[in-house]
């Protein structure tokens, strides 16, 4: 457990290396056991090749136990600085030997039985035995052959005996040795030096990542606006992850200022809100307070009074109402539930709204057409006929409050682009730029002022027409321009349209 969380806590260029080096170490080590196996294996087969034709020399040339000495050729003959050669009987007994030693090294080597079986059992094939003392190791060879031993004048007998060489392997194992002690010390260094090599090589292969925690870190400080430079090619793991850490950072960017924007609008949604709300409560309670001292003396006053003091309550009323309005729109998955759809014909309440308009301001020009003008034409759609109602009189109420008296205003009706289109244009002032992208926003007043002298709204009517047309799964647009004029355009799907209005959503 201990090791295990230690190896959790090393960095990854520390593991990195040390699973280089183990490898690295594990390599070396195996490749120098191959080599030094084949090396003695090599030494070892050459002295086999050298005991087989000494043995059969010396087989070839045993004629009895007296001719032992002067018919083995032993040193020179085999080639070997120390060698040992012996004679046994059929049963494994020794009957003579032979030792050549330069030099003093290890004792004699210790033969287990050689009897005629032991040898046959082995089939000519070279083994090995330890010294007598357990110093060293010999290979050794033995062949089977007849020979004849004189008795006495009067009896000749022949039997098999055996012919036994073997040859130290000290130098073998000396050499192996020499060599696993040079293995040793060049493998050491080869690590030491790859090692530091390799530390430097992963130092700069991770690079880009630290440059990446640096970009990361950097955006965790708060500055969204940072981004992983490019540290390498496109379709390499650190150029992909590059470019997925952008996309995701740029994500979080958006969102971070969606965010933003989103609280700014709350924060001041909630500050026009509370001053909406608090204009006709300072107004209601002003005025009873003035009842209560006493200062509305006649009739008259008093009726005056009451009368405002309803106006503000209406006004009260109608602002929270749409609030409310607003807020079920806005809390709804699917704001099309709290609607009450029907087939109906955007022609009727077109021509209401035109009704309308005359009765707001009898000197107002205002007339019927189609989109763009034209032709009214039938604008089949499937809606809420009451909610309708409510955008379109927001509409023209905006169009009769924001433009000036005897201004023209066109209620355009019908079909285009395969959708139901309801317009309402004037011919008044216009909107600039700003003022047309915050056309919709909640609270917002082209003027700027919370005055209410002048009969102008809360600022709500055309963030409840949005609502209103989005939650039937539409469109509502404003084309305008300084001077030009403006155009208020809703589109719905047509009431044959295989589009519903949550799915147009």
């Amino acid at each position: 457990m201990t090791d295990r969380r230690r190896s959790r806590g090393l960095s990854l260029r520390a593991r990195l290396l040390l699973i280089a080096s183990l490898l690295l170490a594990v390599g070396l080590t195996a490749g120098s056991a191959v080599v030094t196996g084949f090396l003695h294996g090599y030494l070892v087969s050459r002295i086999d090749a050298q005991l087989r034709p000494m043995a059969t020399s010396a087989v070839q040339q045993v004629r009895s136990p007296e001719s032992f000495a002067r018919t083995i050729p032993v040193g020179e003959a085999g080639g070997f600085w120390d060698n040992y050669v012996a004679l046994l009987g059929p049963d494994g007994e020794l009957i003579a030997e032979q030792r050549y030693q330069e030099q003093p090294g290890p004792t004699d080597p210790a033969l287990p039985r050689l009897d005629a079986a032991a040898v046959d059992a082995h089939g000519g094939r070279p083994f090995e035995v330890p010294s007598e003392d357990g110093s060293g190791s010999w290979r050794v060879l033995a062949l089977t052959s007849a020979s004849i031993a004189v008795g006495d004048e009067s009896s000749v007998r022949v039997r098999r005996e055996t012919v036994v060489v073997a040859a130290s392997l000290d130098e073998v194992q000396a050499t192996t040795a020499r060599l696993n002690t040079i293995s040793l010390a060049t493998g050491a260094g080869l690590l030491v030096v790859l090692t530091v090599v390799g530390s430097f090589a992963i130092r700069g292969g991770l690079r880009p990542l630290r440059r990446i925690e640096q970009t990361l870190a950097g955006v965790a400080g708060g500055d969204l606006s940072q981004r992983v430079p490019g540290l390498a090619a496109p379709g390499t793991e650190i150029g992909r992850l590059s470019d997925a850490l952008n996309d995701m950072l740029a994500q979080n960017e958006a969102a971070f200022a969606a965010k933003e924007r989103s609280e700014s609008r709350m924060r001041r949604f909630v500050a026009d809100a509370s001053h909406e709300l608090r204009t006709p409560l300072v107004g209601i309670r002003g005025f009873t307070k003035l009842f209560r001292m006493g200062a509305l003396t006649g009739q008259d006053d008093v009726e005056r009074t009451m009368d405002r003091i309803e106006r503000e309550s209406l006004r009260l009323t109608r602002l929270v109402e749409d609030l409310l309005l607003l807020a079920r729109l806005d809390e709804q998955r699917d704001p099309a539930e709290s609607l009450e759809l029907a087939q109906m014909d955007l022609r009727t309440v077109a021509a209401d709204a035109l009704h309308d308009v005359r009765a707001l301001d009898p000197s107002r020009p205002v007339e019927l057409t189609g989109p763009d003008g034209g032709t009214a034409a039938a604008a089949p759609a499937l809606a809420d006929e009451a909610r309708m109602r409510q955008v379109v009189t927001n509409l023209v109420g905006n169009a009769v409050r924001h433009t000036p008296e005897g201004t023209r205003v066109r209620i355009g009706v019908g079909t285009a682009d395969g959708q139901a289109v309801l317009e309402v244009a004037d011919e008044g002032p216009g909107l600039t730029e700003e003022q047309r992208s915050r056309a919709f926003d909640r609270f917002y007043r082209a003027d700027g002022s919370r005055s209410r002298t002048d009969g102008g709204g809360a600022g709500l009517g055309l963030a409840i027409a949005h609502s209103l047309v989005t939650a039937h799964g539409g469109t509502i647009s404003l084309v305008s321009a300084p001077g030009a004029g403006a155009v208020f355009r809703v589109r719905l799907p047509l009431a044959g349209d295989a589009t519903s209005p949550e799915e147009a959503v």
